[in-house]
């Protein structure tokens, strides 16, 4: 697959997703802790709008710490930007080269998938990523991978139930590849996208 092409249809998709939300739905909160819809659309169009200057700026300002800057600088241009501008700096950033700083260009793929995915399930959206997508990031789930995103799966075994896909080993956890995809990000649940006796050890309270 062409995970360029993939991360430049999943950009304008998720831009058409943002441009459909009533203003409501945009002030909702989302699968990221404490960051509501708006903040996570600006987060993802950070690398974007942010030249390395500003963004090494911003790191100093906020003590080097970089979950601390992502933070303050989500809270603030989604305080800044309309909703429309949000949702167009996606769109208009399809084909943009940014990547995290550790795991390349199937990592922003991730970047973006899983952050739409905060979105979605959060406001209880029926979007199905698509599955040759969701192959290239199940992919890249490992115990090193799920250790820095702070994902607590041990004793469990991850199992797709609408594809060929498991991770772990212990007692069974079955769901959508897409939902478990959010739990290897360390993510937590609404109730009823889990089965297995681990269910509410993942489901948000």
């Amino acid at each position: 697959m062409d995970i360029r092409a993939a991360i430049a249809a999943e950009r304008r998709e998720l831009a058409d997703m943002l441009d459909g939300l009533s203003p409501g739905q945009w002030d909702e909160p989302t699968l990221c802790a404490g960051w509501r819809v708006r903040e996570v659309a600006a987060h993802m169009s950070l690398g974007f709008r942010y030249p390395l200057s500003r963004m090494a700026l911003e790191l100093v300002k906020a003590g080097g710490n970089l979950n601390r800057m992502t933070d303050r600088c989500a809270r603030k241009d989604a305080a800044a930007l309309s909703t429309a501008q949000l949702a167009a700096a996606l769109r208009d950033n399809a084909h943009h080269p940014w990547k995290p700083p550790v795991g390349g260009v199937a990592a922003a793929l991730g970047h973006d998938v899983v952050h739409g995915l905060d979105i979605t399930v959060a406001l209880g959206l029926e979007r199905a990523v698509p599955e040759e997508r969701l192959r290239v990031l199940l992919g890249q789930v490992t115990p090193r991978t799920t250790r820095f995103f702070g994902a607590d799966l041990a004793g469990v075994e991850l199992r797709a139930t609408d594809l060929d896909w498991s991770f772990g080993a212990g007692t069974p956890l079955s769901g959508a590849a897409q939902d478990l995809l959010l739990l290897a990000y360390g993510r937590r649940l609404p109730p009823g996208h889990l089965q297995g006796q681990a269910r509410d050890r993942y489901t948000a309270v």
